[in-house]
């Protein structure tokens, strides 16, 4: 108590001697920071894996001898096992513990082993496929990271010797991780066959694992230490907010201020944006009016050429960029409904060049000019492929149109 009561002595008097200081609050962070505790950091080590999928590959060795008298490590005459990778499994584990694998393996008895109590008169062939629910022992005993038990039980065929085993299966092994990815898993299986008449065995195996999709969570002595982290941070905290109490009192005053500065700059600012909208619209509608004054251009039947007609209405266009020399327009050229699609497209084509050709020789630069060909996918009536029209009601789509895209 001593000790907080002599360091907040010598933050309010350094406190004072910055109080002359044109940035107070600065001045006064770096004196707080003899009162603040350090507050520490989450890393890799405070999380584990919570789920993922998983693959392995590895060595087995099979025990087939139905030795009762207890010889479970009669290496010479009783394990069985080939002098190279033999296993193959995949699974997916949960969050809650409970893992599901499929595993495939082959091992290869040799001639004289001991197998079903009887020395073996030829070699033979192993052959199984195990499924297995697994429970990781960790979400019992705690998690170090490394060590990771687990048991099972499961279901699984296999051949040899020339039976097929159906059996109930019993496991207990564990994986040792040396990476978030890498492992060796280690394990014992019990394998009871469904028929009484047949022998039971036991398979051990051994081998790399490899983990992938796999999701991260806090370990229990992560959550302590996050749990100590928010309570370090909160106590500091609240002993800024009781050091920094008499500060806001003047610094509110001088925000206020600040504030009514910045609401009235941006009033300005927000008329000075909505005047230049309205011009901008303004000048826009004006140039949409002047568009829309022109006389339509319009297309004879199966022709791409300009009429005369279209000439004057292309010479008041001029007129129009030259009054708005930054306007970007969108040509459009358009066909009826007779034809066919692909033919149409082609022609409005040809009648767009017309029209840029035309701007381009009177000295309209191209980068003003956007030409769009819709062929006759923008009728502006019901005259398409189904529905009888006049040639005067044709007419109408067999036109070139102007948009505004930027001015």
């Amino acid at each position: 108590m001593l000790q907080k009561a002599v360091l907040y002595f010598c933050f309010f008097s350094t406190l004072m001697a910055f109080a002359q200081s044109p940035d107070l609050e600065t001045s006064a962070n770096k004196a707080l920071d003899s009162l603040l505790t350090e507050v520490p950091e989450l890393t890799s080590k405070d999380s584990v894996i919570v789920s993922t999928s998983m693959f392995g590959v590895g060595m087995n060795i099979v025990d087939d001898s139905d030795d009762r008298t207890g010889k479970v490590f009669d290496l010479k005459s009783g394990w069985n096992y080939a002098p190279y990778p033999s296993r193959l499994s995949l699974g997916k584990y949960w969050r809650s513990g409970l893992g599901l694998e499929g595993i495939a393996s082959y091992n290869h008895y040799k001639k004289g082993k001991i197998v079903g109590g009887s020395p073996l008169p030829e070699g033979k062939n192993y052959w199984a496929l195990d499924a297995r629910l697994s429970y990781d022992l960790r979400k019992l005993i705690g998690d170090n990271g490394w060590f990771d038990p687990y048991v099972g039980v499961g279901l699984g065929v296999n051949t040899a010797v020339g039976q097929t085993r159906a059996t109930y299966n019993a496991i207990f092994g564990s994986r040792f991780w040396f990476s978030d990815r890498w492992g060796i898993d280690i394990n014992t299986t019990g394998k009871w066959t469904m028929n009484p008449d047949l022998t039971d065995h036991i398979q051990h195996a051994a081998g790399v694992v490899y983990r992938f999709n796999y999701e991260k969570d806090l370990s229990k002595k992560g959550e302590k230490k996050l749990a100590e982290i928010e309570y370090i941070q909160k106590e500091n905290e609240r002993i800024k907010d009781s050091v920094f109490k008499a500060l806001k009192a003047k610094e509110e005053a001088y925000k206020r201020a600040q504030e009514e500065a910045r609401q009235k700059e941006a009033e300005r600012l927000e008329q000075e944006r909505k005047a230049k909208e309205a011009a901008r619209e303004k000048e826009r509608q004006d140039i949409q009016n002047q568009l829309e004054a022109l006389e339509p251009i319009y297309y004879n039947f199966d022709r791409s050429f300009l009429t005369q007609t279209s000439r004057k209405t292309l010479e008041g266009l001029m007129a129009i960029f030259k009054a708005h020399p930054g306007l970007v327009l969108e040509v459009g050229a358009n066909t009826d409904s007779r034809g066919s699609d692909a033919y149409n497209m082609k022609l409005s084509e040809r009648r767009l060049q017309s029209v840029l050709d035309y701007l381009e020789d009177e000295g309209i630069p191209s980068d003003q000019l956007v030409g769009k060909a819709y062929g006759e996918t923008n009728l502006v009536n019901e005259c398409d492929d189904n529905t009888p029209c006049s040639e005067a009601k044709h007419r109408l789509n067999r036109r070139a149109d102007f948009k505004i895209v930027s001015f």
